[in-house]
């Protein structure tokens, strides 16, 4: 699968030929990643990559998540995609990591948008969800700037390598976004 965005940006489905690509991209960010994610001590080589990206496969497969590469410039720059989609009450809930390099160009926005868009015109979801942790002002800002309301926050949703982060949760309703059109 593809999405284009425009000339620039676009997002595919991450595949097993992504793996160098998507390693190396993890480990020149990893210090500037490492701030917001959790995920990153267990992606210590090629074969956690690999690892990550066959359940990525398996979970596209089974219809509960689906996760794309975004690529800038014919360069792979972040994942974005979809945490969990859940069917029965078709519910999506985004995620997203952009490289420290890619930062600046509206990569993110463009994506998201993006991706609320498949959500609700392709997967024909009712509901889309966005968390990021509270002090994460630049992943705040995007369910922000797409007119996502804010719904409240989980305390201590997500252990963070030596303490625990608040969530706040984004959500949009398919009405509020044929709304926006």
């Amino acid at each position: 699968m593809q999405i284009t965005i425009n000339q620039e940006l676009s997002l595919r489905t991450i595949s097993l030929g992504d793996t160098e690509k998507v390693f190396a991209l993890t480990n020149a960010s990893r210090e500037y990643l490492k701030e917001w994610l959790p995920w990153l001590d267990y992606t210590k080589e090629v074969a956690d990559t690999r690892t990550y990206i066959e359940s990525c496969i398996k979970g596209h497969e089974a219809n509960s998540s689906l996760s794309l590469v975004i690529v800038f410039r014919n360069e792979i720059v972040g994942i974005a995609g979809f945490n969990s989609i859940n069917a029965t009450n078709k519910i999506g809930t985004i995620g997203y990591w952009l490289s420290e390099g890619a930062q600046g160009h509206g990569i993110m926005t463009k994506t998201v948008k993006a991706l609320l868009q498949y959500a609700f015109e392709t997967l024909q979801l009712h509901k889309v969800e966005i968390r990021a942790a509270e002090a994460n002002y630049k992943s705040r800002a995007i369910p922000e700037r797409l007119g996502l309301v804010k719904e409240g926050t989980i305390r201590a949703a997500e252990w963070l390598y030596d303490h625990y982060v608040d969530h706040v949760v984004y959500g949009m309703l398919k009405s509020e976004w044929q709304q926006q059109k």
